[in-house]
């Protein structure tokens, strides 16, 4: 059996003896054991980062960004192989991996502008012999807690540019599916990366707690659920931390009466059913503006959704796999269940799925709700599953309402052919990330990506512009260089000019 080891100081360093399994979901058997973490390996990545981060601040821009180069075309030789091991531990399709590695490399791609990414500013002749000038510094050590639904592309939003920006970095990745982490962290040090400058540590809520305490940790990035990402903000702020904490959502898709139906109906399968529904940005809520267009989509998602083949990462025909975990599975059955209790119509039916010589795996069918109201669970809670929720709504403002109202604001889209509904929609919805006639509206590397509300909790965003921010320090400095002898001691505020 596989055993997964901390990755410290450049190569990995086996753990003190407490072991957590690693499923096969598709199987529903363990396939690896991981180390988890104790205080003895915490201080060794702690001590690691603390004795390389030093160096690699001081070393040049251009010279970092080489690393990140050669990163990226590491990445692209490995692809299908971490690809394949990722699907092994998640249990999502090898399709489906790779498009995560990929939008994680394109942050790594991101980051090799660092030269650019992080220069100050400067102004000439600020005042009499005066010039100012500002300095992006990195911050020290940065923390990166990821989820497991995502366990390339989400390390790589943090660790990419934080890096980069001249930092060390530990990555507490989730235990669930910890080798690919670990494999990223191998290829940044075959890449050039100096050793302690990323260090994986497995474990659980201690580590967390362990990490988010320590004072040589001067900076927090974490994604997960709403009530983890509050504690850790919390904690952060608690012990002088800056934080950004992602936590979970309720993405909406509105869907108005001009919409093409069968577009917004294919773009409701993708977003809704990809990847089990295991997405922060899922398309979990369709929201089509009256009552014969609600008729209309459920009349195109019902044989879509009736079509849809979940199966094992190995089988090339599933368009999704199991959920992660038997408990996960067990949490989306009993929302299900839920929802037929609070009497909304369950129009696909997917409890019953058992996916053939895979009777151990943690499969579930497909479902698609109909008539859900907003008091419903299956409406306020975030379900992370195959299910899909139609919520009728009566007006376009009603619509705007639901996806503004709702306590997440992560991600929404709206369906339309109308240029004054789609701009009307992006300025006045109260949802950080937005897409017209897109169904997960996720930003490229050189933009942010973000949640308002209950979704997020800090004010910098992930990748883009704003983790150069997040992970680095302004220092301003003001000189003079004056040309003659000082005229004495001046005792008030010193001002540019006197009016």
């Amino acid at each position: 059996m596989r055993h997964i080891h901390h990755f410290i100081a450049g190569k990995a360093h086996p753990g003190g003896g407490t072991l957590g399994d690693v499923f096969n979901p598709a199987t529903g058997e363990v396939d690896a054991k991981v180390d988890l973490a104790g205080p003895a390996e915490l201080d060794a990545a702690i001590a690691s980062a603390r004795a390389a981060q030093p160096a690699w601040a001081a070393t040049n821009p251009q010279r970092r960004a080489r690393v990140m180069m050669r990163y990226v075309e590491l990445l692209n030789a490995n692809l299908k192989p971490l690809a394949e091991l990722m699907s092994r531990e998640h249990g999502k399709t090898v399709a489906d991996s790779i498009g995560d590695i990929q939008r994680g490399l394109e942050v790594a791609e991101f980051a090799i502008g660092i030269p650019q990414l992080a220069k100050g500013e400067f102004t000439d002749g600020a005042g009499p012999n005066i010039d100012m000038y500002s300095l992006r510094q990195p911050i020290g050590i940065g923390v990166g807690i990821t989820p497991f639904n995502f366990p390339a592309m989400i390390p790589m939003w943090m660790f990419a540019p934080a890096i980069a920006c001249g930092n060390a970095f530990i990555l507490k990745p989730s235990e669930r599916d910890p080798s690919v982490p670990v494999r990223l962290a191998e290829l940044m040090i075959e890449a050039g990366l100096p050793p302690g400058i990323l260090n994986v540590l497995h474990g659980g809520r201690d580590t967390v707690d362990a990490l988010l305490a320590h004072p040589a940790i001067a900076g927090v990035s974490f994604v997960g659920s709403t009530p983890v990402a509050a504690h850790v903000y919390a904690e952060a702020a608690r012990h002088g931390k800056r934080a950004q904490c992602f936590g979970g959502a309720k993405n909406h898709a509105v869907i108005m009466p001009d919409a093409d139906m069968e577009q917004a109906a294919d773009a409701l399968i993708g977003a809704g059913y990809g990847s089990a529904g295991e997405r922060c940005m899922a398309i979990s809520v369709a929201v089509p503006v009256g009552e014969e267009t609600a008729n209309r989509l459920v009349a195109a998602l019902k044989p879509r959704v009736e079509a849809l083949k979940p199966g094992p990462y190995t089988a090339s025909e599933a368009d999704f796999g199991p959920l992660v975990t038997v408990e996960a599975r067990d949490r989306v059955a009993g929302l299900v269940e839920k929802g037929v209790a609070e009497g909304a119509k369950l129009v696909v039916d997917g409890r019953g799925f058992k996916m053939q010589g895979y009777e151990k795996g943690f499969y579930f069918g497909a479902c698609l709700f109909d008539h859900v109201k907003s008091s419903m669970d299956i409406y306020k809670t975030e379900i992370f599953g195959p299910v899909l929720s139609v919520l009728r709504a009566k007006d376009y403002e009603e619509a705007l309402a639901l996806a503004s109202n709702h306590e997440y604001g992560n991600g929404v889209a709206i369906f339309t052919r109308s240029g004054d509904a789609a701009r009307d929609f992006a300025a006045r919805v109260d949802v950080g990330m937005v897409g017209v006639n897109v169904p997960i509206p996720t930003p490229l590397a050189y933009y942010s990506f973000g949640g308002w509300k209950r979704s997020a909790f800090g004010d910098l965003a992930q990748h883009g512009p704003d983790s150069i921010r997040f992970w680095t320090r302004t220092k301003t400095v003001t000189a003079r260089w004056p040309s003659s002898v000082g005229k004495g001691a001046e005792f008030s505020m010193p001002v540019i000019s006197k009016s």
